[in-house]
């Protein structure tokens, strides 16, 4: 892409978004992707991948709180936490908010990306690499996991959508992967993922997901929020096997809140629970969903963003 004064972010092949571009701040791309880091006057320093908005520096803290801390809430003693992708290194600066933490491991393929977060995203990090609990880990996560024996009380999904049939990602949304992921929780583990966008025609990445933890996991939770540099309400997804994870009250969150000292700016109890409150038309969604990504037959968005799955449509019939 070319950058300039202004750019078009495609969100659907219906919708776009011009943001209003300032100063470059360093750009390039990796093995993986490329990214470009810019200043814009409403949302500070934004982060771009493969020309798509990831995260701003005003607003990301509402995207990463509540990835994070619905499971780790959900958790009564998280020690041994994981994180697969989030290279900004935010998602990491969340799960070490909680006190109990003693081993937060995090897994990205792309050291490159990585390291131009650490001298360039400091507002995001605030030093989570250097934490003495943080293990650092530049793999593909499903190969390290497999290679691997350690369990985890909670593991963190931070990935970006499967976009594309060439996208190695989408190896990251199937059932056998899910499966592989509940083998490395220790008993009464959770999962949570990142789940899309919930748009009125553009929400299957979060319904198929849905459906092929539900292949996996006992209880499978859907829960979502405004994400103001997005310009529209995110999915996420939150797993287990012994408990409900959306079941807690809210004296419960806030005790465990407080318990744990944790200085949040986006979430509290009772806005917690109140993500989980689903709208009657996504449930029917949810509910109606068929598809079930495996590896034989791995899901994947294409770039006008339809849903296929094995070179067509599941939609098609």
């Amino acid at each position: 892409m070319q950058y300039g004064m202004a750019f078009i972010e495609h969100i659907t092949p219906d919708e776009s978004l011009i943001r209003r571009m300032g100063r470059v701040l360093v750009s390039g791309k990796t093995p993986f992707q490329e990214y470009c880091l810019f200043e814009s006057g409403g949302f500070g320093k934004v982060l771009m991948l493969d020309a798509e908005v990831q995260s701003t520096e005003r607003d990301e803290y509402i995207y990463h709180e509540a990835l994070v801390h619905p499971a780790m809430l959900a958790h009564p003693d998280p020690r041994d936490v994981l994180v697969v992708g989030g290279g900004e290194g935010a998602t990491l600066r969340e799960v070490l908010k909680h006190p109990t933490v003693q081993r937060a491991v995090m897994v990205d393929i792309d050291e490159e990306l990585v390291r131009v977060a650490r001298e360039w995203l400091e507002p995001w990090h605030q030093g989570a690499f250097e934490d003495p609990r943080t293990e650092l880990h530049f793999a593909d996560a499903r190969a390290w996991l497999a290679a691997s024996e350690d369990r985890f009380d909670v593991i963190v999904l931070d990935l970006t959508d499967p976009v594309g049939e060439e996208n190695p990602a989408k190896m990251l949304y199937t059932r056998e992967f899910y499966e592989l992921l509940r083998a490395r929780l220790n008993p009464g583990g959770v999962v949570v993922t990142q789940g899309g966008m919930l748009l009125l025609d553009r929400y299957q990445v979060h319904t198929v997901l849905h459906r092929t933890m539900r292949e996996v996991f006992r209880h499978v939770r859907s829960y979502r929020d405004w994400v103001p540099g997005f310009f529209l309400t995110y999915g996420f997804i939150v797993a287990a096997d012994g408990f409900d994870p959306s079941a807690y009250s809210e004296g419960v969150l806030e005790a465990r809140i407080l318990e744990r000292q944790l200085k949040l700016r986006h979430l509290d109890a009772p806005f917690i629970e109140a993500m989980f409150v689903l709208p009657k038309d996504l449930k029917g969604w949810i509910a109606e969903e068929t598809l079930i990504s495996t590896d034989a037959r791995p899901f994947y968005l294409t770039h006008e963003g339809e849903a296929r799955v094995a070179g067509r449509s599941p939609y098609a019939d």
